[in-house]
């Protein structure tokens, strides 16, 4: 059996576990998939992030991606950090940079299974900050600028793909070379805020033959997270593991400690259990019947008689549900067309899902990029 079978049926512990510690946030990015912005009073303790670590520890979990929010104003992220790399679980965190000063980039530079993903989403501040808020590009720069000075050893430099950002790849890269930083870019999913943006910010068709034919030129250092293997259709498959994972291989821990199948798939359609309920976490994983029957084998629906589906698997379920469409269909964003031709069916009548869970602080957030004309309209 092929190492790609095995993760259709699930593993007794996920490979790749998402865990958000915080809904709070100093930002208030346009396209956030959890809706983040103000912290949830329910979230779990400090005691109880422990005890989660421990029982990642007995599952034998390697290491954890966590992210929010923005995890670093949590007031014991650091010493939730140190704990979870003392007790072998290794810690890849997400942040805008807001707390990274040169003292703490050397107090990571000294940590030992420890990596950090700093998000930037746009090569220059104008494309940036449009989406993530005024100075949002200057408070990534200045700590990518630390974690170099401090020595950290290729940190991540992760973007959300945009229209607005795909023709700055060559630029993205070379930011990636002068802080001696790795590239890491990932998909825009209709989730959370982004569900607002989606049709607005997501690349063009045109776009998505550019990206797929750099990642083919240029991408072999560039990591991808798994997110683009839709574009796999265009020819041959990009490097990754080319299929959707969910309640398989990858979960999410949600800072009340909710675990949903998908991180992009923040919904009571996909919610799991919760680790404050009998037998924690592993609980959750091993037994439920949600995971179980995501774990079935797939048929492949409307795409398996696509002679791309081996390549692409039909896409990425959290994007089909949030645009409204059947999970055994295409994905909206087909390379084939034939998203395209299921978003123009449905019907009009169609309620198209949305989580529940939104943290968003009240009040002015940033716009999505415009032309000037419509910048000046809106004055």
């Amino acid at each position: 059996m092929k190492l790609t079978e095995h993760f259709q049926y699930g593993l007794t512990s996920p490979i790749c576990l998402t865990w958000e510690l915080t809904y709070a946030c100093n930002l208030a990015c346009v396209h956030c998939l959890s809706s983040s912005g103000r912290r949830d009073p329910r979230e779990l303790s400090t005691e109880e992030c422990k005890h989660v670590v421990d029982e990642l520890r007995r599952m034998q979990v390697f290491y954890v991606n966590i992210g929010g929010g923005e995890p670093t104003v949590r007031p014991d992220f650091w010493e939730l950090l140190d704990y979870s790399v003392d007790h072998n679980v290794g810690v890849k965190f997400s942040t805008n940079g807001v707390k990274l000063d040169l003292c703490r980039a050397r107090r990571l530079a000294r940590t030992d299974y420890v990596d950090v993903q700093i998000s930037l989403d746009g090569a220059t501040e104008s494309v940036n900050d449009a989406v993530r808020g005024p100075g949002s590009y200057a408070t990534a720069l200045r700590a990518l600028a630390n974690l170099a000075e401090a020595g950290f050893h290729r940190p991540k430099i992760s973007v959300v793909m945009t229209r607005h950002n795909v023709g700055q790849l060559d630029e993205f890269a070379a930011l990636a070379a002068k802080f001696g930083a790795q590239l890491r870019i990932t998909r825009l999913r209709p989730s959370g805020r982004g569900a607002d943006v989606w049709d607005e910010l997501r690349p063009t068709a045109c776009q998505q033959r550019e990206l797929y034919d750099w990642l083919v030129a240029r991408g072999e250092e560039v990591l991808t997270g798994d997110s683009f293997f839709h574009l796999s259709a265009y020819g041959s498959p990009l490097p990754g593991l080319n299929l959707c994972g969910a309640g398989r291989v990858v979960c999410l821990i949600d800072p009340v400690g909710d675990v949903y199948a998908c991180p992009f798939a923040i919904h009571e359609d996909f919610l799991a259990g919760n680790v404050r309920s009998v037998g924690g976490f592993e609980a959750v994983w091993r037994d439920s019947e949600l995971f179980a029957r995501l774990r079935r084998p797939r048929t492949g629906g409307a795409c398996r008689p696509c002679g791309y589906y081996s390549s692409c698997q039909g896409g990425c379920m959290a994007a089909k549900f949030f645009t409204g469409l059947p999970l055994d269909g295409p994905d909206p964003e087909c390379v084939r067309g034939f998203g395209e031709q299921a978003l123009a069916a449905r019907s009009p009548d169609a309620v198209i899902p949305r989580s529940e869970v939104d943290h968003s602080r009240r009040g002015p957030v940033p716009v999505a990029l415009a032309s000037p004309r419509r910048r000046q309209e809106r004055r």
